[in-house]
């Protein structure tokens, strides 16, 4: 993966969406910003919403698969594994208007399996680097602080616009996002490599 920029950028990532009641509030947020982000999807929300992902497409976001169910990945068969992967990359190809470039497995759990038949599908394995840990609802102000406390060029921030109550995760990229950009960070979304 490569990032634009010049030493100061950063990555943004919402996992587990779309999710009509918090990922509007976030592409507005980012939109108020001219930020762009990666939103790995989740095949059975996003099918129900794919309004939402078309909404992604024309704001210039990168759409990436995060499985169909959200399970655990490392204790399916091979056959589960690919059919969790192959449903949503459908899905994203309809709404979203390309296939996606890009896998994060739920959890962050990979095995050799999953990383392979990411690869048989044309996607890339995509991790992240600071967890802003959003899923655990912390409150607000401990999301800003773990952001705002490990921004540093390169970072790859995990966040969810899914899988819960996401209103702090939508408060905090409010508090965080100007904070960050007045500090010199920019927001890019990966390219795949050259080969």
């Amino acid at each position: 993966m490569r990032l634009s920029g010049r030493g100061t950028s950063m990555v943004l990532t919402f996992d587990d969406g779309p999710d009509p009641r918090y990922t509007p509030s976030i592409l507005r947020t980012l939109r108020e910003y001219d930020v762009r982000a990666v939103f790995f999807v989740c095949g059975e929300m996003a099918v129900e919403h794919k309004d939402l992902l078309r909404e992604m497409a024309d704001g210039g976001h990168v759409v990436g698969n995060h499985t169909w169910t959200h399970p655990l990945l490392t204790r399916l068969p091979r056959s589960r594994i690919r059919s969790e992967m192959e449903r949503t990359c459908e899905v994203i190809a309809d709404a979203y208007g390309e296939a996606p470039l890009w896998f994060r497995a739920p959890y962050g759990a990979w095995n050799r399996a999953v990383f392979q038949l990411g690869a048989e599908l044309g996607m890339e394995p995509f991790a992240w680097t600071v967890d802003s840990f959003d899923w655990a609802t912390p409150g607000t102000p401990t999301i800003v602080r773990r952001v705002e406390g490990n921004a540093a060029p390169g970072v790859i921030v995990l966040s969810h616009d899914a899988g819960g109550d996401r209103s702090q995760s939508v408060e905090a990229l409010r508090e965080y996002l100007p904070y960050l950009r007045d500090s010199g960070y920019h927001f890019t979304v990966p390219r795949r490599r050259s080969t």
